[in-house]
């Protein structure tokens, strides 16, 4: 399967530098979540990828070619970027049948990606009539119409309920598992941990990560445990004298800094000292984005203003 290549890529919009020497690699057989706060040129990127603008500098390709010069563009790149990009008083149907023909594609493969995304049943429905969440289904049949080696879906879980929102997180499971790169981009931080192995973060143009999503978190914090023991200050007593940080809390649970369950568990197993409960805690994807992205993001909203009665 193909890579997707960005290499000191740069992009200027009227003297604003959009996209700043960015690198990074997008590899087949997982799933790359895209990152980044509002203005951080994520959706540059993207665009810039599939040829819709032109960098000032570097390049980004898709294995080691440019988009403009892939012959049947729909058999190797398959790309949602914007769900109103169709005709509203086209159908489903319709909309897919002229990409098939535009792509050299049968006629039955329309079908299966109409069957795959749930929209039979609405397939001739003006697509103006429809929801925003059925816009995304369609969009993300369409990028599946050529049976792409690499998808680029940009928020694709937008305006999806939820059984579209879990729909769509085994879709992009399936894709990765099949050996396709896939690239996502999205600001739902709960979604992203639920389906991405891989994470590319940007700010302001700039790459800030680009590494496993389990490096990513361990890397936002050092790891803590949670715990429950029937003798609280004897397990509080054994961590201090090994030089490690715990504290009791009000619930009568024990938080500990720096250590996994299985060294807790180690420890409180050699003092005899019972363990009810066991728990290795870590920051969320949210929490974790948010301490890397808080010095670059473009609009950091302030407490609310309160009016004073006169």
């Amino acid at each position: 399967m193909e890579t997707i290549d960005v290499l000191q890529l740069t992009k200027h919009y009227a003297g604003v530098r959009v996209v700043d020497r960015l690198t990074f690699t997008v590899r087949p057989g997982r799933v790359t979540g895209f990152l980044g706060p509002n203005g951080a040129g994520k959706s540059t990127t993207m665009r810039l990828v599939l040829g819709l603008g032109r960098p000032t500098s570097g390049s980004a390709t898709i294995g080691g070619r440019a988009y403009g010069s892939l012959r049947a563009p729909l058999r190797h790149v398959g790309a949602l970027l914007d769900a109103h990009a169709v005709h509203g008083s086209r159908s489903a149907r319709n909309h897919l049948r002229s990409l098939a023909v535009a792509n050299g594609l049968p006629d039955r493969r329309v079908e299966e990606v109409l069957d795959g995304a749930g929209l039979t049943e609405t397939a001739d429905r003006p697509v103006g009539e429809s929801s925003l969440g059925m816009r995304q289904r369609l969009g993300v049949a369409a990028a599946l119409l050529g049976d792409p080696g690499v998808v680029m879906l940009d928020e694709p879980s937008n305006g999806l309920d939820p059984e579209g929102v879990v729909w769509i997180r085994g879709l992009l499971r399936r894709l990765a598992a099949e050996g396709r790169t896939v690239l996502v981009s999205s600001h739902l931080m709960s979604e992203t941990a639920a389906f991405a192995d891989h994470l590319v973060v940007l700010g302001r143009g700039r790459l800030l990560a680009d590494m496993s999503i389990r490096t990513f978190l361990d890397a936002a914090g050092p790891p803590r445990v949670r715990l429950r023991t029937t003798q609280p200050a004897r397990l509080l007593s054994a961590l201090t004298r090994r030089g490690h940080s715990a504290e009791s809390g009000e619930d009568g649970h024990v938080s500990v800094v720096g250590l996994r369950a299985e060294d807790v568990g180690i420890l409180a197993a050699g003092e005899e000292i019972p363990v009810l409960e066991l728990t290795d805690e870590r920051l969320s994807l949210e929490e974790a984005y948010l301490r890397l992205t808080a010095a670059d993001a473009q609009f950091v909203s302030g407490p609310p203003s309160t009016r004073q009665e006169v």
